[in-house]
């Protein structure tokens, strides 16, 4: 996989500034990428692209993208599957903490 260096250092306030781009940054996660088109509002785009992979990383994206759609039951399985705990935060707040996550990995 080709990383682009400036992706390696990118923050939350790059990753939100690359929503204003026509294509999410290169070299970014598939997890990232996921959240960065739920964060253009392109939310089917976001669970395909995760739709069919497995692993903890890639159910809490699944887990938030449900908990956005409002499927509950969905989402609490993911999250469990992910291993996290459902949060009471705001939809934008667990998108920010899902993603600066993913931007320290």
């Amino acid at each position: 996989m080709f990383l682009n260096l400036n992706t390696l250092t990118m923050d939350l306030s790059d990753f939100k500034n690359s929503l204003s781009q026509s294509h999410p940054p290169a070299g970014i996660s598939i997890m990232l990428e996921a959240l960065w088109y739920d964060g253009k509002d392109n939310w089917n785009h976001a669970h395909d692209l995760v739709n069919d992979l497995k692993g903890q990383d890639v159910a809490y994206v699944h887990a938030y993208l449900h908990r956005k759609e409002g499927d509950d039951w969905n989402a609490s399985y993911w999250y469990r599957n992910a291993g996290k705990p459902k949060p009471s935060c705001s939809l934008e707040e667990e998108w920010e903490n899902i993603t600066k996550h993913f931007l320290q990995i």
